[in-house]
């Protein structure tokens, strides 16, 4: 027997404290006479969250198989520098891809020193991300890098019927990772890995491989994150990415993806980093 949407609502509630963290904050933003509630105000909101969130949904992959990743801040610079400055070489589309490959190319690195060596991940892709933010200000002379190709610039500054592109992309990434660990075995074999190790090895699951692939997606997140925060902004620097795996691990934890692994998912993690958005707009 179903039971009611008022139940239903009820046990989300009390189960997922950053939705009623989230439901606490609109409730309290209606007592402050404020433009928080218009319709701009909102779509801006969800637009400024969305660079996140997708860093978010790679960090998930890694956290529910009992992992972490911290060099997302590092990918990211470095992605978005890339991208840039081989705008001026090559086709923008040539440009993208090739600052895509490099961010799955460092995930793959990250899972074979964590994976394949049997390393410490939070010390590993620390120490990653430092690098990396080394690597972005050496390519950038520690200044700012402009982009001079306007078409660059509308992927993160664009819309469509209203709705910004950023919005659209972190959309589409939402309902790929959600699916992902929903629907396939790989995602299975994600919640199984990060439950029980030694356990998932002995069911038969090819635990390196897919714990590998985790970290190589997380990579791939990451730099989709930096190609778009460097077209909206139209800059690349070396200083973008400084908070940003604190933010997302945090907000990926918030949500109810635990660190320990085999629990949370896409829709939690969301759900802890629109409580930082949100506290963050409403303030």
């Amino acid at each position: 027997k179903s039971e009611k949407p008022e139940v239903l609502l009820l046990k989300l509630a009390t189960r997922q404290k950053a939705f009623l963290a989230i439901v606490a904050m609109l409730v309290l933003m209606l007592f402050f006479d404020t433009n928080f509630y218009t319709p701009f105000n909102l779509l801006d909101m969800l637009n400024s969250t969305s660079i996140l969130l997708i860093l978010a949904f790679g960090v998930t992959l890694t956290v529910i198989s009992a992992g972490c990743d911290l060099s997302i801040g590092g990918i990211m610079v470095v992605a978005g520098i890339i991208a840039i400055k081989l705008l001026d070489v090559m086709p923008m589309w040539g440009a993208i891809l090739v600052a895509l490959a490099f961010g799955a190319l460092v995930g793959f690195i990250n899972g074979f020193l964590v994976v394949q060596q049997k390393t410490e991940p939070f010390i590993i892709t620390l120490g990653m991300g430092m690098l990396l933010t080394g690597v972005a200000q050496q390519l950038t002379d520690a200044r700012p890098v402009p982009a001079t190709n306007p078409d660059f610039m509308m992927i993160g500054n664009g819309d469509l019927f209203g709705v910004p592109y950023l919005v659209i992309i972190m959309l589409v990434c939402f309902a790929a990772s959600r699916g992902l660990m929903r629907y396939t075995a790989f995602g299975r074999n994600l919640y199984a890995i990060g439950g029980d190790y030694d356990v998932a090895m002995y069911s038969g699951i090819k635990v390196v491989r897919t714990k590998w692939l985790a970290f190589v997606i997380s990579g791939f997140a990451a730099s989709l994150a930096g190609v778009l925060l460097s077209s909206k902004l139209n800059t690349g620097s070396s200083i973008y990415g400084e908070t940003a795996a604190l933010v997302v691990n945090c907000g990926v934890v918030v949500g109810g993806t635990s660190f320990a692994g085999g629990i949370g998912g896409i829709p939690q993690s969301a759900l802890g980093l629109l409580v930082f958005g949100i506290l963050d707009n409403a303030m």
